[in-house]
This record gives C-alpha cells, sequence and structure tokens, in this order.
C-alpha cells in the first residue's frame, strides 16, 4: 500500500504529531515510552525520533522533513543567543519552576515583597509573569510558571526563554511529576540549575531525602561532592533568599552574560492578550538590541508600531535593554506565545514578512489532506464520539495550556473537537458558533457580557467559565465520559447439561437437564455450547421441579428448563448451558 506523507519541521511537539497522525496522544506517548523516550504533550522530539515512531506505529504514514523558516531575518534569531562573547554585561534571566504549590511564587511574592498569590485563583499560578527586581545594585529578572501539569507548554516556554532555572521543592513533599518535567526542561534549554529547597521552617521538612532524591535524578548537590548548587531558604521567614540571590550572581559573573545592544532589538513573547483601550497587547522579554517606543516590531503572524512601552511595574519607559521584561501595546492582532520578535525598519518591511507567513501558512493548510489521510479521517469518525467545544481564555499562553490539555485527553472512543477559540470574553458570535455546531463553550478566567448572556439562554447554549484549569478540565472529563459506552460486565452463576430436550419452536426451547455447576434462578442470561464452542443465546424464563415451577436450581439437581431464543440455536443432548448475569458500569476517562 502506498504510503500517505505528512510534512514536519526539524522538531514537532508529541501533541502536534498525533494531531497530525489522526491518533490519541496518549497512544503516541505510549509506542514512545516503549522506545526508551519520556516526552509530554507539549514537548519536542526531533524529525529522527518521530521518523523511528511513526514506523513502530506502522500506520502507513511517511514523514518528509520541511524547512520552516519563514524568513531569514528569523534565522540567526532560533540560534542560542545567550552567551555573547562581545557585548554589554546584561541581567539574568531567571525561571523559577516545580511543582504546584511548592512555594515558587511565595519565594518571589518574599523577594519581591509583593503578594501575587492571593490575586491568582486556587492559589496557583495560572499566567506566565516576568519581573526585574535589584540585589546588591544589580538586576534579576524572574519569570514565574505555572506549576500545574495543564501548564506544561508555558513551563517550556519559560526554561527556553532563561539563563537559569531555580527549581523549587518542598522540603515536607519531595521530587514530583512536575518538578522532573521541570529538570528536563531545563536541560534541554542548556540552561544552570540551581534547587531551591522551600519550607524549610515546616515541623515535617526533609532536606536530607530531597537531596538523596536529586542525587537520584543526577543533581549531586555541592556538598555531597557533586556540581549543583542547592540552596535551602524558606518564603514565610525570608530565611536563605539572600543566599539564593548571591548564588544568581554568582552564576552570573561565570557564566560572564552579555548582549549586543547595537543589533536591532529582538527577544520573545512571553504573553498576549486584548486589553480594553488598548487592543492587542504583549508581554516581552528583550534578548538583544534596545527597544524603543515608536520602533517597528514583528512576528511572523502580526507587527505593530509600538504605542505604549512599559515595564513590569506598568511605568511608561521610553527604551528597554536585553533582559528586560516588558509590555506593548500596538499590534494589528494577538502575536502568538513563544513567538520570535525582531525590530525593522519600517512597516512595508513588516507587513511583507506578515504576508509571506500567512501566504506560506495558507498553502500548508490547502494541501495538509491528502486522500489517504480522508480516508482515515472518515474510518476514524466512524467509531469516534466526538465532544464539540468552544475555548475562550484571558490569555494566549493559557489558552494554549487549555487546548493542549483538552487534546491529551483523547482515547480511541472519545475526543475532544475545538469547534472555536480565541483570546477575550465571550462574544455573541462565539454563541452563533456553538448554535451551529452544537458545542459547549468555556471560558477560563474570561467575563461573559450580559447581552451574551441573554442569547446563550434563548437558543439552550451552555456556557461554563472557570477561574482554576484543573476544575475546567475536569468537567471536560465528566462530558466525554458520558459519551463512553457503558461496560457491560457478565458474572457465570451456573451451569447445566441438557440431558433431554422435549419441545422446540422457532423462540423457545423446553429441555431438561442436570445442575452441574452453581445455581440456576429465572431470568438469567443464557451461553449455549457444544463441544465448547459456542452455538446460541437465550434467555431463562421457567424452571421446573417435576411438573411444580421454582424459582431456582442448586448444583447437583434435576430440573427442566424454559429458554426464550435471542439467536437461532438446535439445542442437543449434552450440549452445556452457561447462565449468567449482566451489568452496566458507567467509565470514566
Amino acid at each position: 500500500m502506498e504510503k500517505s506523507q505528512i510534512e514536519i519541521g526539524e522538531t514537532i511537539t508529541v501533541g502536534r504529531l498525533a494531531e497530525k497522525l489522526l491518533i490519541p496522544v496518549s497512544k503516541l506517548i505510549t509506542e514512545l515510552m516503549k522506545n526508551g523516550v519520556f516526552a509530554s504533550i507539549n514537548e519536542k522530539i526531533d524529525f529522527e525520533t518521530a521518523q523511528i515512531i511513526v514506523d513502530e506505529l506502522n500506520i502507513g504514514v511517511e514523514l518528509v522533513k520541511i524547512n520552516e523558516d519563514n524568513d531569514e531575518l528569523f534565522n540567526d534569531l532560533k540560534k542560542n543567543n545567550k552567551n555573547i562573547k562581545n557585548g554589554e554585561k546584561r541581567a539574568p534571566v531567571v525561571a523559577i519552576m516545580g511543582h504546584v504549590d511548592h512555594g515558587k511564587t511565595s519565594i518571589l511574592d518574599a523577594i519581591r515583597s509583593s503578594d501575587i498569590v492571593r490575586s491568582e485563583s486556587g492559589g496557583i499560578t495560572q499566567h506566565i509573569s516576568a519581573y526585574q527586581i535589584e540585589h546588591n545594585k544589580r538586576p534579576i529578572t524572574f519569570l514565574d510558571t505555572p506549576g500545574h501539569e495543564a501548564f506544561a507548554a508555558i513551563r517550556e516556554h519559560g526554561a527556553r526563554l532563561t539563563d537559569i532555572v531555580i527549581i523549587v521543592i518542598a522540603a515536607d513533599d519531595g521530587i514530583k511529576p512536575q518538578t522532573l518535567e521541570a529538570i528536563r526542561y531545563a536541560q534541554k534549554a542548556n540552561a544552570k540549575i540551581i534547587v531551591a529547597i522551600n519550607k524549610i521552617d515546616k515541623p515535617d521538612a526533609d532536606i536530607n531525602r530531597v537531596k538523596q532524591q536529586l542525587a537520584e535524578q543526577g543533581l549531586v548537590p555541592e556538598e555531597w561532592k557533586g556540581d549543583t548548587i542547592v540552596c535551602e531558604v524558606s518564603a514565610k521567614t525570608k530565611k536563605g533568599l539572600d543566599n539564593l540571590l548571591d548564588m544568581i550572581l554568582l552564576i552570573t559573573d561565570v557564566e560572564d552574560l552579555k548582549a549586543d545592544e547595537s543589533c536591532p532589538a529582538h527577544g520573545l513573547v512571553i504573553e498576549s492578550h486584548i486589553e480594553k483601550g488598548k487592543g492587542s497587547v504583549a508581554k516581552l522579554l528583550v534578548q538583544g538590541g534596545i527597544l524603543r517606543q515608536n520602533d517597528f516590531i514583528v512576528t511572523n503572524n502580526t507587527y505593530a508600531k509600538i504605542k505604549t512601552l512599559t515595564d513590569d511595574k506598568n511605568k511608561n519607559i521610553k527604551y528597554a535593554k536585553p533582559s528586560t521584561p516588558v509590555e506593548v501595546s500596538g499590534f494589528k492582532n494577538l502575536p502568538e506565545f513563544g513567538e520570535i520578535f525582531k525590530v525593522v525598519n519600517n512597516e512595508k518591511v513588516a507587513k511583507t514578512i506578515v504576508n509571506k507567513y500567512t501566504k506560506m501558512n495558507s498553502l500548508k493548510t490547502k494541501n495538509s489532506i491528502n486522500s489517504n489521510e480522508l480516508i482515515r479521517i472518515i474510518d476514524r469518525s466512524n467509531k469516534l464520539s466526538e465532544l464539540n467545544l468552544i475555548i475562550k481564555a484571558d490569555v494566549k499562553g493559557s489558552l494554549t495550556s487549555v487546548i493542549d490539555s483538552l487534546k491529551s485527553l483523547d482515547t480511541e472512543e472519545v475526543a475532544v473537537r475545538i469547534v472555536g477559540s480565541g483570546v477575550g470574553q465571550i462574544v455573541e458570535n462565539d454563541i452563533q458558533l456553538a448554535i451551529s455546531s452544537k458545542a459547549i463553550i468555556y471560558g477560563f478566567n474570561v467575563l461573559v457580557p450580559r447581552s451574551t448572556k441573554l442569547l446563550a439562554s434563548r437558543n439552550n447554549i451552555d456556557i461554563r467559565v472557570f477561574k482554576v484549569i484543573y476544575e475546567l478540565i475536569d468537567d471536560v472529563k465528566n462530558e466525554l465520559s458520558n459519551l463512553l459506552k457503558p461496560e457491560v460486565v457478565e458474572t457465570e452463576m451456573g451451569s447445566l447439561k441438557v440431558m433431554g430436550v422435549f419441545k422446540t419452536t422457532k423462540d423457545e426451547i423446553i429441555c431438561g437437564g442436570k445442575v452441574i455447576s452453581g445455581k440456576l434462578e429465572k431470568s438469567m442470561n443464557a451461553k449455549i455450547y457444544r463441544d465448547k464452542k459456542l452455538i446460541g443465546l437465550a434467555l431463562l424464563t421457567g424452571i421446573k421441579r417435576g411438573n411444580i415451577s421454582v424459582d431456582n436450581a442448586l448444583e447437583g439437581e434435576m430440573c427442566g428448563i424454559n429458554l426464550a431464543l435471542t439467536s437461532k440455536v438446535n439445542i442437543l443432548e449434552k450440549d452445556v448451558i452457561n447462565f449468567f448475569t449482566e451489568e452496566t458500569i458507567t467509565r470514566k476517562i
């Protein structure tokens, strides 16, 4: 059979590859694990790994490598530009990562003397945030990344932006799944790692246990003759925080971090959202050059003439140097989460880049499905129950995390189908789309105007808004579980060996025999076997002992039985009839 071709780049996320292969992401992750590759839905694998896995799956697909670079303007920026030899000294960019509720944001609060935790729903970070502080009169830029498993995309994004990753581990809880994931992201990004053992003030803190767990992961503490810096801290009492900051500056000096300030400003999009009065707004991290108000900046899919340039304290600034987090307004559309941005000379150049990307993307979409893939889609849809959803979120990064998390719920039987998504409040257009697609609308940290609620109510459209991501995911899980066919569990109750057949019609058989095991009761289901081969199905409608009707017959007893046939069968002497009950069990994903 001729293989269908699917184009991918040098690398691809596990989730995107599963989407292209039209298989559940859980199946792809399982296949990767069989081959010794442990990757979550948002982690990237290279082309060669993807090719091996696709061959192992044997699904009639051939991968073709393509060059995904839009313009040579961006090519040099795709390389690691952390360690520039000639340039000006710059602040380190430090990501705080770790398992949910281990105290990442609390440490940052203590350093900044602010109170971010209380403002986040559920007490967990749900957005990537960037801040700059001063220690010993030197700037340090911090990125705070969410710890919940649903925010894997944001965590990987945070690791790629950074020079140093602080892995926060609670002294009373130890290493957890998101801790291991954060370590992998940091190592993949070639970032220096500092481990902060937090909550050392707690009575059940066990610092040595955490160090032992670190050593088992190859992060041997310096005091154990290794090369991993481990700082013992308490966000609550602020103990050890000065030492943590000193270690950050020590690594900064050893690495001699520099940036070229003479080149056109460039960096990465940390986050983007819609803001009333400003339109499309993005949080950026400048990595090189000096970004100024009125500059033209471009990403692959949009551009801006910078209208407002503000720092992390929301103060207007005239320019931003490397390692500085800023917020920018003036974008024509929302820039993509994780995109590279670069300053260009004028609007004409910016438009050319965006138009080229748009044209290239539309061609990819147009040619993305061939006849073989279409047949596979049809085959798949015949056995797949889909849940139509519209997803709205407050910021681009959260939207990505929600959608990726929902896609990871797909199985061979049920799947989510995102018929619409976007950043911003739920509007009347979303209701119209939900009407035509019979979709549920999910909102994450967004508002629903009164007029939208009224339109939804009139058309029986379900709108569900959540402030905590795992509550949203659990709700979708329940909806998908409702689509699963219930599991029918059979329990064997007894069996009878046929010793005589008294009456046979098209719908009923009366026969007699000996109960050779268990107990027979009226209304039990029956399977009829001849020489251990199943030949028919029936329902036990009556039991007689002699001429007397009885409710049951026990092992060793002789009895006559009435069977209502549910399949065509001719019972003979020596056939064995097994009796069983059925229980319907609701399934969960």
